[in-house]
């Protein structure tokens, strides 16, 4: 009997996305209910101040930031399980998650850059969000580099056969 050995990148984007899901439900939770924040109020970190803001809902709606935050999160979860599908990863599923954490490492910048510069505090459950998002962002990169090293590696052999 052969053991496929799972990827460990996929593993690892999998449970960050199961943290970052956690988090999200946990704020969009916060929202809706209206229920007192696990969280410090005073001083920098002040995530009643930050998740009451205007910046904390989508432009003209008064649906929460989290609400697209927890959708990246189940989107790249559902990447990593068909990723754990494979034995190696395919191009084409490493292309889509590196393009959606660019997504979401780009929003992140905007993000802390309102909390620091436009509300001049912080949310420490946005910032572990944001955490996931970059240590993802970074695991995709990686991971997309890693191809294309598979690549030029594959293409040497190739070449050098030719000869």
């Amino acid at each position: 009997m052969k053991t496929i050995r799972r990827p460990i990148t996929q593993i690892c984007l999998l449970i960050l996305s199961l943290i970052g899901i956690g988090i999200a439900v946990y704020l969009t939770t916060v929202h809706y209910e209206n229920v007192p924040l696990i969280c410090s109020n005073s001083g920098i970190v002040d995530c009643a101040h930050v998740l009451s803001s205007s910046y904390s809902v989508v432009p003209s709606t008064t649906i929460p930031i989290t609400v697209p935050g927890l959708a990246w999160c189940v989107i790249s979860a559902v990447l990593a399980i068909i990723g754990l599908r494979f034995q190696l990863v395919p191009r084409w599923l490493r292309i889509a998650e590196f393009a959606l954490s660019l997504a979401g490492i780009l929003t992140v910048l905007y993000l802390v850059y309102v909390e620091i510069v436009r509300l001049h505090t912080i949310c420490a459950w946005c910032t572990g969000l944001h955490v996931v998002i970059l240590v993802m962002f970074l695991i995709t990169l990686v991971q997309l580099q890693e191809q294309q090293s598979d690549t030029d590696s594959t293409l040497l052999r190739s070449s050098s056969r030719v000869r």
